[in-house]
């Protein structure tokens, strides 16, 4: 019987809607824990997730029989649930509409595992917009600038 042998390391970054500072350095490690629960019970693997007040990278190592676009709208929808029982917040949280999406090589995989543990101080030197931008560019991703997340400027 033959098997299926796959490596797809994907990188997804998504924002919290209206850009808003919301995830907070108190819980974000729950977070964090609770989406990688996520995406172990879908059969996939975390590499790395991190992020800022405002927005969250992960690096899953995917299988085959995954949908991206299904693993991502469990992740922000159960996440979302998971904020609002908590109650982490006062007010309601939500995850913005769309994310981005990045494919990497096995021999890239450390590079960008690196790249998102040292996320607060990417950010230190550079914007998320810059950032995302920067990846959309460098993916060769066409993109018109109404699309792209709501920026705070």
């Amino acid at each position: 019987m033959s098997g299926t042998f796959s490596q797809i390391y994907i990188q997804v970054v998504f924002a919290v809607k209206g850009r808003q500072s919301l995830i907070h350095s108190v819980w974000e490690e729950e977070l964090y824990k609770y989406i990688s629960g996520i995406v172990k019970n879908k059969e996939q693997k975390m590499l790395a997730i991190n992020g800022m007040p405002d927005h969250i990278h992960l690096l899953i190592g995917m299988r085959p029989i995954c949908c991206l676009s299904d693993l991502v709208r469990e992740i922000k929808k159960s996440s979302n649930e998971f904020i609002q029982q908590k109650k982490f917040l006062k007010h309601k949280f939500s995850w913005q509409e769309g994310y981005g999406a990045f494919s990497y090589s096995h021999s890239d995989s450390n590079n960008v595992i690196q790249y998102i543990n040292n996320q607060k101080e990417h950010h230190k030197k550079q914007s998320f917009k810059e950032e995302y931008k920067l990846l959309l560019k460098d993916f060769q991703i066409a993109f018109k600038e109404e699309y792209l997340f709501e920026w705070l400027e």
